[in-house]
């Protein structure tokens, strides 16, 4: 699907973003690991969280859903069901790496995972590796590639160092700890989302953080009863930099997910001058098993270049390509290194970027692991096309908004993805 954007005179009025899709995906997981039925209030309805959601009843949870409430009646920790066929993750990559952690300790039971062609093209390595050394048996096309295969096993604990931040490669090993004999440890190179730990507290079991490592002890039962779903900030970043770029813009986001370990953008955005104010979660909070929200007000003002430090990725991954649009029309050189995970996204995030802003105009240049971009001039328009990934296409919704002739963006569907309500909600903000 083809889609218009025309440059906007301004974007103005209130923003209630879509639940936030990282928190949907661990809630219907873990409320399927639950002894007791598990309310999800406010679960984001997307292509990627719908997959999940018949995932776990391919594994004998069901699944209710009530107005914006969604229960789920799980089987437990051990007794997932071996299902007919193979679990089709569809798009989902948060699925693919998450769930084996818990099949994996289903003994004398086998699971396939498998998904579109995209996902068919995204590794699964860096989750087979530790969990192989925590007992599990896995099998995956060419060693690293879905489809998967999980036979589960008796499960031994592990103190494991990720080679990279992942907070998908941690939470699929915490899931396996719960499991597994004795207390598990996973470092990180530096920190990483940690919507997991949370909702783990949040179920009563034995966990602690120091500095950049994890540690659970195995748990009898996870007990979660009510998962609460706030705004994501992810999907909140594409109007949040519209508003950035766009002259004469104000707007106020409502109910947005303030956890520090997601507010990677809104910093690197405030770093480049960008007027954005509102109570995020600081960084030497506690674990706690609250994820913190707020109201964000953001407007329109100058932006600076700026440099991103490779430990600023992993908090920021999502947004990547956003910062790269900011730094097309910010004063100054914009790059960002250390970021080499985008090449195994949904698409080459770092060459679909490249080459998508590059064909509107900006003058931007591709590295191994990130990208350099000298601003100042902003965006001619054209077209752009997503590439079948979701956050590309709306990239390119934003690059027309701010441009001066307009964007065609061609794939706009892949936005369903994670914010199926994207056209309508950027549409009644712009002028």
């Amino acid at each position: 699907m083809d889609v218009r954007f025309d440059p906007s005179r301004g974007l103005t009025g209130e923003l209630t973003p879509p639940a936030d899709k990282s928190i949907s995906h661990r809630a219907a997981l873990l409320g399927a690991m639950a002894a007791e039925p598990v309310r999800i209030v406010n679960y984001l309805h997307s292509a990627d969280t719908d997959a999940t959601l018949a995932a776990v009843e391919a594994l004998g949870a069901l699944v209710e859903e009530r107005g914006d409430v969604i229960t789920v009646r799980g089987t437990g920790l051990r007794e997932a069901r071996e299902p007919d066929g193979p679990i089709d993750v569809g798009n989902a990559g948060t699925l693919l790496r998450l769930l084996p952690g818990w099949l994996a300790a289903q003994e004398g039971r086998s699971f396939t995972l498998d998904g579109d062609s995209s996902i068919r093209r995204r590794p699964v390595d860096r989750i087979a590796d530790p969990l192989r050394l925590m007992g599990a048996h896995i099998d995956a096309r060419d060693g690293r590639f879905a489809p998967l295969t999980v036979h589960g096993d008796r499960l031994r604990a592990i103190s494991y160092d990720l080679p990279l931040a992942s907070a998908q490669v941690k939470s699929c090993v915490l899931l396996a700890a719960l499991a597994a004999d004795g207390a598990t440890t996973v470092c990180e190179p530096s920190r990483s989302r940690d919507h997991t730990e949370r909702m783990l507290l949040r179920g009563g079991v034995s966990i602690e953080r120091h500095g950049n490592c994890v540690t659970v002890v195995n748990a009898d039962e996870l007990v979660l009863d009510r998962v609460p779903v706030p705004a994501d900030p992810s999907s909140a970043a594409f109007a949040i930099a519209a508003c950035l770029l766009v002259p004469g813009s104000r707007l106020l986001v409502r109910g947005l997910g303030a956890n520090w370990t997601r507010m990677g953008f809104l910093r690197i955005a405030k770093r480049m001058r960008g007027i954005v104010v509102g109570e995020l979660e600081g960084e030497h909070s506690l674990l706690s098993p609250e994820e913190p929200v707020c109201d964000l007000d953001v407007a329109y003002g100058p932006l600076e270049g700026t440099y991103v430090e490779p430990e600023e990725v992993p908090l920021a991954i999502d947004e990547l390509p956003l910062v790269a649009l900011l730094g097309c029309f910010a004063e100054g050189e914009t790059v960002v290194r250390g970021a080499g995970e985008l090449r195994v996204k949904e698409s080459d995030r770092i060459a679909t970027v490249v080459e998508g802003l590059r064909g509107l105009g900006a003058d931007i240049e591709a590295l191994q692991d990130g990208f350099a971009v000298t601003g100042g001039g902003g965006l001619r328009g054209g077209v752009i096309d997503a590439a079948g990934d979701h956050r590309i296409a709306m990239m390119g919704a934003v690059a027309g908004l701010a441009s001066r002739d307009g964007v065609t963006v061609r794939g706009m569907e892949a936005a369903s993805v994670s914010y199926p309500s994207f056209l309508e909600d950027i549409r009644s903000l712009s002028r």
